[in-house]
């Protein structure tokens, strides 16, 4: 693709990383046939070639984004499959996160959206608030029929119907390996996902500590930055990431780490991401250590001596969600690793989808987003399983809201496989 910006424009390194990408794109259109906007609403705007194309325009001429080019980028999902499917190497990812910053900057929001994104930006990523939040949309869900916003509704539906207590395994602290030392490494517990599921962390600090991992909770370590940076608010989302990355590397120069395991797949691909995040800041050097030794936790395992398990006889449907396929390239391993562990896995159809959750997309688009999860579950089902397993806490919580098969993280099996509890859900 031809570009034209000036030599000013460049001297931003937002603007020239997006002229590097805008120029790989040779406008093939592959990119059509695997994006799920696209495929629920036959517009080409909606697409990635078509989103290009806005945002070359919106970029070239510094313009104020109109709300015709907002709506469409808005509608991006960042799934990502359209990185698997390119031919020429676009690197959509960070051309769609700048465009966001972008907007940010010079785009002025009705104030319904600005209200409704500031809350998720204060609620989110702040465990306690979120908790709070949670027990509010539980109060007030009987009262949803009353309410007109179709993503306030979508903020109530979210809330499940027990929240768990805080697990203080989630508090920092150090859990010393239960067989051989063969390597020690930081757990990301994360934000959401300490307050939606605390079974996640709990059964991964079991499982690697039995397979010989002294595993560290870094003090001031927190929320990976992903809600907020897919937001375009890119000083909010640095600023959390980078009290991650200095936590992790004063753990590393301390004691040491072997790696920094991540257990939702959406955190993992921006923390692997970092080094870019963070290219033209005093960070960048540790900014790129961190993202050297990030890794998903399926990731982890295979590195690791799991047991090979007798069948189970439990039909596992699993779930790839799009920031561990798309985001990490990580396609194998999770399914590797239940089969070894005993497990029937089957896939659904067009396993390369979306499940419509995106972050905060469930709850800033629902009804492109219901229609996603329609579909997934459908696929999924239609594989008559009896778990559904996911390597992301936002999938978890976008199917399970969707069918009444259980739904479960990929590590709860492998815990439970190799002398762990039963999953709550499974019980």
């Amino acid at each position: 693709m031809q570009t034209n910006f000036t030599e000013e424009q460049l001297k931003d390194a937002g603007t020239a990383r997006a002229n590097q990408i805008l120029r790989s794109c040779v406008h093939c259109g592959f990119c059509t046939a695997t994006c799920p906007t696209y495929q629920v609403l036959g517009d080409e705007l909606d697409s990635p070639r078509g989103r290009i194309y806005l945002i070359k325009d919106m970029l070239e001429n510094e313009r104020v984004p109109d709300e015709k080019t907002v709506k469409h980028i808005d509608r991006c999902l960042s799934c990502l499959a359209c990185m698997t499917t390119c031919p020429s190497g676009v690197h959509y990812m960070h051309l769609v996160d700048h465009a966001r910053d972008y907007i940010e900057k010079h785009y002025d929001r009705p104030w319904h959206d600005k209200a409704l994104r500031w809350t998720l930006a204060r609620i989110l990523p702040y465990p306690r608030r979120f908790r709070v939040a949670l027990l509010a949309a539980k109060i007030g869900k009987p009262f949803r029929g009353l309410i007109p916003d179709a993503r306030l509704r979508a903020m109530l539906d979210m809330a499940p119907d027990r929240i768990p207590p805080v697990s203080r395994n989630d508090d920092p602290q150090s859990f010393a390996p239960k067989s051989e030392k063969k390597m020690r490494v930081a757990l990301m517990t994360g934000c959401a996902q300490k307050a939606l599921n605390t079974d996640i962390n709990d059964a991964t600090i079991r499982l690697l500590t039995r397979l010989g991992c002294e595993v560290v909770v870094a003090k001031g370590a927190g929320c990976c930055g992903a809600l907020t940076h897919h937001m375009g608010k890119t000083t909010e989302s640095h600023a959390t990431a980078a009290k991650n990355i200095r936590a992790w590397t004063d753990e590393m120069d301390g004691e040491g780490l072997d790696a920094i395991v991540i257990n939702t797949s959406g955190c993992g691909t921006t923390v692997k991401d970092y080094g870019h995040m963070f290219a033209q800041d005093a960070l960048a050097g540790d900014a790129q250590r961190v993202s050297g030794i990030a890794m998903d936790i399926s990731e982890l395992l295979t590195r690791l001596d799991i047991p090979q398990g007798e069948a189970r006889g439990l039909r596992v449907a699993y779930h790839a969600a799009c920031s561990l396929q798309h985001g990490q390239k990580v396609k194998s391993a999770p399914k590797d690793l239940l089969k070894r562990a005993g497990f029937e896995v089957v896939e659904p159809a067009d396993s390369h989808l979306c499940c419509g959750s995106a972050g905060t997309y469930n709850l800033m688009q629902p009804e492109i987003s219901a229609k996603l999860k329609d579909r997934k579950v459908r696929t999924l089902e239609a594989q008559k399983p009896e778990v559904i397993a996911a390597g992301n806490i936002g999938c978890m919580m976008q199917i399970g809201s969707g069918t009444g098969v259980p739904v479960v993280h990929t590590v709860e099996l492998l815990d439970w496989a190799t002398g762990g509890p039963k999953p709550r859900s499974l019980t």
